[in-house]
């Protein structure tokens, strides 16, 4: 496996679990963000120099950056072997019948296209590195499809089938695409946009994290085309 991974979105609190972990394992990173901010406390925490973490602020909804993105990745850091795709987001509160069209562009820009298009941009790269790895993240939403976030629930499940459309599109090389399925993460956001949740039981940012590293190795070659449920006993 080559040792570069783009994560797009990284810097969030999922992204702030993954980074260290696979700098841990020798990756180079590639991370995208929004919020200056959280690029500056990552860049602290990690510690880690140009040559191992390069961010760069980027629109994920926007496919020309992303693909200059990638671009910039394999000049600077070398051929790329893995891609992250953590960029989403949340709006809850309205049934299929009450989502009015900015609701709903919102929820597949920030879920769908943003992961369709870093998808789209990786996989020749991934090609030329011979053998990869693609983990986009769904949401048990997907499936269970709770009232009250339609938009939310289909962009997720978009996100799914786009793991597994990629599965079987490159059945012919050594690239797997997987997803894994989330529900409420115990991250600083969510106890925000949800303080009425019982935080006790969800999942750490720790606990996704080792979930996705695993798919990142080469034992994880058996696994392709899947969708994961990492929600525990929630």
């Amino acid at each position: 496996m080559n040792p570069v991974a783009v994560i797009t979105g990284g810097t969030g609190g999922l992204g702030r679990a993954i980074v260290p972990r696979l700098a841990d394992r020798g990756f180079k990173l590639g991370v995208s963000y929004v919020i200056p901010s959280e690029a500056t406390e990552l860049e602290e925490e990690t510690g880690l120099d140009e040559d191992r973490l390069m961010l760069r602020r980027v629109d994920s909804t926007d496919s020309e950056a992303l693909n200059g993105f990638m671009k910039e990745v394999r000049a600077d850091l070398g051929p790329i072997g893995v891609l992250i795709a953590l960029v989403g987001g949340w709006a809850g509160g309205r049934d299929v019948e009450e989502t009015d069209d900015v609701r709903f562009e919102r929820m597949l820009d920030l879920n769908l296209r943003s992961a369709f298009y870093a998808v789209r941009a990786s996989i020749p790269h991934l090609r030329e590195s011979g053998r990869g790895r693609i983990i986009l993240v769904g949401s048990r939403a997907a499936y269970e499809a709770p009232p009250g976030q339609a938009a939310f629930n289909i962009a997720k499940a978009g996100v799914a089938a786009l793991a597994k459309s990629v599965a079987h599109e490159l059945t012919d090389t050594e690239i797997t695409a997987n997803a894994i399925l989330p529900s409420l993460i115990d991250t600083q956001a969510t106890r925000t946009a949800v303080p009425f949740a019982d935080f006790i039981d969800l999942p750490k940012p720790a606990d996704i994290a080792g979930v996705i590293d695993f798919l990142c190795m080469d034992e994880s070659q058996v696994i392709n085309g899947a969708a994961i449920p990492t929600y525990g006993k929630t």
